[in-house]
């Protein structure tokens, strides 16, 4: 009996052993659309090498596609967050324009958008999605700074979970900081916004009031939208980096 009990010893080592070398179940999945061609690819790589480690690093999965053709409801419900990486809101497929608008009516998961997700208007042949126009707070893309510029970012709501270790005041070196044809205000919760006086270059390309980074709680789903998302250099912004990781962890709750 004893030596029974002792031969079986090694057993029970190897399968600890192997299961200690079975991967984790994730503990969320993401699915991150970016855009696979243009002058913002570069910012989408560097996103994806970044996203890549800290998914690995955090142990959560993160799938990426490049267009909306496989989009519908029963796709969307393997992920608990949708990350809109520079990817216009505009040429999308009917399904997945249904599938987007109620997975963040019915928050089914959360949201964050970067950029191009408010180039908001009639573009390549496209209509206006009234839906997103909606859900961005009321406005349209009308101008934006085409030789790119330096902005300095002041955080409103200090107390959102978003900015937990985000300085007050960051600069942001290469943007090319959107105009709206209205402040999106009142119809948002704005979190940040950009001082147009700290552009370097100046520019004459101004809103008065210019929000950067804002939610919509009129949305049952965790909404982020984060105008930043040009130039591959944000990787090497730590507040930026920091806003980033914090929305991800954030977005992805329920409320």
């Amino acid at each position: 009996m004893y030596l029974r009990s002792f031969l079986s010893i090694p057993v029970i080592i190897i399968l600890g052993s192997l299961l200690a070398l079975q991967p984790a179940k994730p503990r969320f999945r993401v699915l991150a659309l970016s855009e696979n061609g243009g002058h913002h690819l570069a910012y989408s790589k560097a996103a994806k090498v970044w996203l890549d480690k800290l998914a690995a690093d955090s142990n959560f999965a993160i799938d990426y596609i490049e267009n909306t053709d496989k989009i519908d409801s029963a796709y969307l419900s393997n992920y608990q967050l949708f990350i809109q990486l520079d990817y216009p809101p505009y040429a999308w497929k009917e399904p997945a324009v249904k599938a987007f608008e109620q997975y963040v009516n019915e928050g089914r998961g959360g949201w964050i958008g970067f950029h191009h997700a408010t180039l908001l208007g009639e573009f390549d042949g496209y209509g206006l999605w009234n839906w997103f126009y909606q859900f961005m707070g009321q406005i349209r893309f009308k101008d934006y700074i085409a030789n790119f510029a330096a902005g300095d970012v002041h955080v409103e709501d200090a107390s959102h979970p978003v900015f937990k270790g985000v300085p007050p005041v960051f600069n942001v070196k290469t943007e090319e900081w959107y105009i709206y044809d209205r402040d999106p205000r009142p119809n948002v919760h704005v979190l940040a916004n950009v001082d147009e006086h700290s552009y370097v270059p100046a520019s004459s390309k101004t809103m008065g009031d210019h929000p950067v980074i804002w939610t919509n709680p009129a949305y049952k789903a965790r909404n982020i939208y984060i105008f930043m998302g040009h130039s591959p250099d944000l990787f090497e912004n730590i507040a930026y980096k920091t806003l980033f990781r914090n929305a991800i962890f954030w977005a992805v709750k329920k409320k």
